[in-house]
C-alpha cells in the first residue's frame, strides 16, 4: 500500500469522514451535491454517529462512503473508526482509495493512516492455506489523502507511517506463540532493528548475566530450558548533546506458567503476551530512532520464561538482586516485578536517566480496578504524571493514576529478607507491586510505573480471542515529543 498527500485525486472509492456537530445539517446539505443525493435522504439515513457508515453508489460506478465519527473525535477515535472500516471492508475495496480530509487537521490524518494500516492486520500468522490478500493492501494499493495544504500534513504522515509499521511488527511479536518466541527472539528483533535504524543494541547472554550479578532474573529463569537475555538498547540523537536522558524498562516474560504457584489452565495460553512491556519499550526505541527524536533514550528488557521444573524457584525461597537486596519469594507468579527489579537497578546504577519509566503486564489487580480501558500509572512526580496523562488523552492510550503512599510498604515487608514479592492480600495488588518496584529505583525523583496488564492484550476486530494491541508505543512517542 502506497500513501500520498494530494490536493485532488480521482480514486475508485472515496471516503468522506463526517463529525457530528452543530453544523451537521449544513455539512449534509453540502455533501448532498457531492454524493448526488437529496439532503433529506442523507439526513434520514446518516446521523454521523461514531462508526456509522453509509455506502453510496455513484452513476459512474464509483463508490462513496460517508463515515461517522461522533462528537469531538480525537486521534484515537479517528484511528479506531478507520481501522474498523478498513478491516471490515478490505476484501471489497479497490486498489485506489481516497479519504477527503480537507475539513480536518493533521491529527485526523494521523488517525486515518494508523487506521488504514491497522485495518490490514492479519492475525492468522501461521495459517497454511491463506487466500490471496486484498487488492488495496497489495503492492499496487494506493491511499490518497486529500488535503488543502499538503506541506502542513507531512510530519503527521511520516509519524503515523513510522508508528504503524513498527506497531504491526510488535503485534506480531505479541501474538506469536511461545514456541516461536523465546527470549532470544526478542533479542534478535532488537539487534536487527538497531542495525536498520542506527541505534546501539547490546545483549547479555546467561554467562554475562551471571557475571553482572542479575540474580533476580536468573532466579525466575531457573525452571526454563531457554536461557535468559538482558537487552540494552540505546538511541542517541545527532546534534543534540544536551538531550534529556530517558530510561525505559520493559518486562519480557515470553511465557508465564506462574511457576510453582501455577496458574489455572483456562487462560494460560494468553500468557504468550506477558512480554507486552518489553514490546512497548522495543517499539518505542525503534520509532524514536526512525523519527530522529531529540531525546537520549535507553531501553532495558530483562527477558525469560517462567516455567516449572525441579530447578524452579519455590515459594519461600530468598533470592538476590542486582542491587544486593534480598527478596523473599511468596508467589512465583509475581515474577514480573522480580525481573524488573534487576532491570530498574541496572538502569539507575549504570545510566542515571533524568526520567525513568517501566512498563509491564504486571497484575490482574489493575484489571479489576480499571478494566481494559486504561493502564495503571504510579508515580510520586506530579509533573510526570500530568505529562503522561496528557499523552494518554491525546493518543487514547489512557492512564489513570493510583497512589504510592508509604503505608502500602507494609504489604511487602518480609520477616526473613529485605522485602517480599507479594503481599498475600486479596486487595491493592497493583499498588503493592508498585511499592516493590519503587525500592529498586533508589528513590529516583522522576520514576513512573505503568501496569499495562489490561491494555496490552485485548479484544479487537482481528480475532475471537484477546490479542496484542501494541499499547504504549503511541503513548510514549507522544510524550517524548514534548521533552
Amino acid at each position: 500500500m502506497h500513501l500520498s498527500i494530494l490536493q485532488s485525486a480521482t480514486p475508485d472509492t472515496l471516503l468522506i469522514p463526517v463529525v457530528q456537530n452543530d453544523n451537521l445539517s449544513a455539512t449534509l446539505t453540502e455533501l448532498a451535491r457531492t454524493v448526488r443525493l437529496p439532503t433529506s435522504t442523507l439526513e434520514a439515513d446518516f446521523k454521523a454517529d461514531a462508526k456509522d457508515v453509509l455506502p453510496i453508489y455513484q452513476p459512474d460506478g464509483r463508490k462513496t462512503y460517508l463515515i461517522g465519527l461522533g462528537k469531538a473525535p480525537g486521534v484515537n477515535e479517528w484511528f479506531r473508526t478507520f481501522r474498523k472500516f478498513f478491516y471490515d471492508q478490505k476484501s471489497r475495496l479497490p486498489q485506489h482509495v481516497g479519504v477527503d480530509l480537507r475539513l480536518y487537521g493533521p491529527d485526523a490524518l494521523e488517525g486515518v493512516v494508523l487506521g488504514a494500516y491497522g485495518g490490514g492486520y492479519d492475525l492468522k500468522l501461521y495459517q497454511t492455506d491463506k487466500p490471496e490478500g486484498p487488492a488495496f493492501y497489495g503492492e499496487n494499493g494506493q491511499l490518497s489523502l486529500l488535503v488543502n495544504d499538503p506541506a502542513a500534513y507531512t510530519d503527521a504522515l511520516g509519524r503515523a507511517e513510522a508508528i504503524a509499521q513498527t506497531q504491526r511488527q510488535i503485534m506480531n511479536l505479541m501474538n506469536a506463540p511461545s514456541n516461536y518466541k523465546t527470549p532470544q527472539t526478542l533479542a534478535d528483533w532488537a539487534v536487527t532493528s538497531g542495525q536498520q535504524y542506527g541505534y546501539a543494541v547490546r545483549v547479555l547472554n546467561k554467562a554475562q548475566i551471571v557475571q553482572e550479578g542479575l540474580q533476580a532474573l536468573l532466579a525466575v529463569n531457573r525452571g526454563s530450558d531457554h536461557e535468559p537475555v538482558f537487552i540494552i538498547a540505546e538511541y542517541k540523537p545527532d546534534n543534540a548533546p544536551n538531550a534529556k536522558k530517558v530510561g525505559l524498562v520493559g518486562k519480557g516474560i515470553t511465557f508465564d506458567t506462574g511457576g510453582i504457584s501455577i496458574k489455572p489452565s483456562a487462560n494460560m495460553h494468553l500468557m504468550k503476551s506477558d512480554m507486552g512491556g518489553a514490546a512497548a519499550v522495543l517499539g518505542t526505541l525503534e520509532v524514536a530512532a526512525k523519527l530522529k527524536l531529540p531525546v537520549h533514550l535507553i531501553g532495558i528488557v530483562p527477558s525469560t520464561e517462567n516455567m516449572v521444573d525441579g530447578s524452579a524457584t519455590r515459594p519461600g525461597d530468598v533470592i538476590g538482586s542486582y542491587l544486593g537486596k534480598t527478596i523473599e519469594v511468596i508467589d512465583t507468579d509475581a515474577e514480573g516485578r522480580i525481573i524488573l527489579a534487576d532491570g530498574l537497578g541496572y538502569m539507575v546504577r549504570n545510566y542515571g536517566p533524568d526520567v525513568l519509566i517501566d512498563l509491564a503486564t504486571l497484575t490482574g489487580s489493575v484489571i479489576a480496578t480499571l478494566g481494559y480501558h486504561a493502564a495503571g500509572l504510579f508515580t510520586n512526580n506530579d509533573e510526570l504524571a500530568e505529562a503522561l496523562n496528557r499523552a494518554g488523552t491525546q493518543t487514547g492510550e489512557r492512564v489513570w493514576r493510583l497512589p504510592l503512599w508509604d503505608v502500602y510498604a507494609e504489604d511487602i515487608r518480609s520477616d526473613v529478607a529485605d522485602l517480599k514479592n507479594f503481599s498475600g492480600k486479596p486487595m491493592a495488588g497493583a499498588i503493592s507491586a508498585g511499592k516493590f518496584l519503587e525500592v529498586f529505583t533508589e528513590n529516583h525523583p522522576a520514576w513512573a510505573h505503568l501496569d499495562i496488564a489490561g491494555t496490552a492484550f485485548g479484544d479487537t476486530e482481528f480475532g475471537s480471542q484477546k490479542n496484542g494491541t501494541g499499547f504504549g508505543i503511541r503513548l510514549l512517542i507522544d510524550w517524548l515529543r514534548t521533552l
